[in-house]
């Protein structure tokens, strides 16, 4: 029962309150509009986010410079939609360092 629940703030920890490596590895394989990305995290992921969680993210990596914002036409709707940037991708590569760096002195 311990262990579970120190497995599942690990979880937390490393997913929900720190979203931002998983939008955009999201975003390095296709544009994605803010509505939708909760769906695919969950999807391609695993775990569930809050809809202002995932727009306070991506609205910050946006600011950023992280990732970029399109206005596209969809039908008769337009759609915001977000591509990772140079610097995102830059982050993204620095972040899946960190976690297989990480992992790697787990295991020693």
């Amino acid at each position: 029962m311990a262990n579970e629940r120190l497995l599942g703030r690990l979880q937390t920890k490393t997913t929900v309150e720190c979203l931002w490596p998983y939008i955009l590895a999201l975003l390095k394989s296709k544009q994605v509009y803010a509505y939708e990305m909760r769906h695919i995290i969950k999807e391609r992921f695993g775990f569930e986010v809050g809809q202002v969680t995932a727009y306070m993210v991506l609205y910050r990596l946006e600011s950023d410079g992280y990732v970029m914002a399109e206005w596209q036409n969809v039908g008769n709707r337009q759609r915001k939609y977000y591509r990772i940037t140079e610097d995102g991708l830059n982050a993204l590569n620095d972040s899946i360092r960190y976690f297989t760096e990480t992992s790697a002195n787990l295991q020693k």
